[in-house]
């Protein structure tokens, strides 16, 4: 009977330092601050290569949802060009050119050179155009997120393709508001969400890869959302980064392009 009683004391007391171990371990991973998740986002992501990019070209293809169903865009590529600065999370600053293909013929060719914003009917007027990229531009928030005049906040936690993350809301120093998704696991940065003209947007990042070249982890996939309904998704299958690209890139004259 005594052996008896000893071995029940045994198992109660292994079974409650197991609990206590995982109490332990999840309150750890709880203490975590905003700026310590993106600490460990931003080695997860590259480091100071992936931070502070001179520019990066991108090549793939696009599923879009124009009425609900999906409608490939068999070339879908973006260049950007990045300033080292960044104090509006939504407002365009750079350089950018995004075009997509569909058999051959451009579903859509647009371009900022820094001032003006063209697509395939010519230079925008700016009114037009500050609304297309606030309903684009957020992502750029993280690589500025521990700079000067920047702030963090976590918020509740969230679920990615069933994986725990971090939230972590960034305030830019125009006050600008993107919410940040970290996988709790690993800290890649899986979401993004922001308030645009087009309604609530959010993104979702998976299936990443890198290259020897670079110290840069990119997502192969991004599912696009507003207002919880998918928009198009974009399958990156080439990167480059620190890429020399002409300004006649960003200047649009469609006569001219192929």
């Amino acid at each position: 009977m005594k052996n008896i009683c000893l071995l029940l004391s045994i198992m109660v007391f292994l079974q409650t330092s197991c609990k206590d171990s995982t109490r332990d371990n999840t309150n750890k991973a709880e203490l975590l601050t905003a700026t310590q998740v993106m600490q460990k986002a931003h080695e997860k992501a590259g480091g100071a290569f992936w931070q502070k990019p001179k520019s990066l070209s991108m090549k793939g293809y696009g599923i879009f949802y124009p009425q609900g169903k999906p409608v490939k865009h068999e070339i879908h590529n973006m260049w950007r060009e990045f300033e080292q600065t960044k104090e509006a999370a939504h407002t365009a600053n750079g350089k950018v050119r995004i075009e997509s293909f569909r058999e051959g013929v451009p579903v859509f060719v647009v371009t900022y050179d820094g001032k003006n914003t063209y697509d395939l009917n010519g230079k925008q007027e700016k009114s037009a155009a500050d609304n297309r990229w606030a309903s684009n531009f957020g992502y750029g928030a993280i690589r500025h997120a521990l700079d000067d005049g920047y702030s963090l906040q976590l918020v509740a936690d969230d679920t990615v393709k069933s994986k725990p993350a971090y939230t972590i809301k960034v305030i830019d120093p125009d006050k600008g508001e993107t919410f940040f998704g970290i996988d709790k696991e690993e800290f890649k940065i899986v979401k993004v969400a922001f308030q645009t003209p087009r309604g609530w947007h959010h993104r979702e990042y998976s299936e990443f890869f890198s290259k020897d070249s670079y110290s840069w982890l990119q997502a192969g996939r991004v599912e696009l959302y507003y207002n919880g309904k998918i928009s198009n998704e974009v399958f990156w299958e080439d990167f480059d980064v620190n890429e020399e690209l002409a300004d006649s890139l960003f200047i649009l004259n469609y006569s001219n392009e192929k």
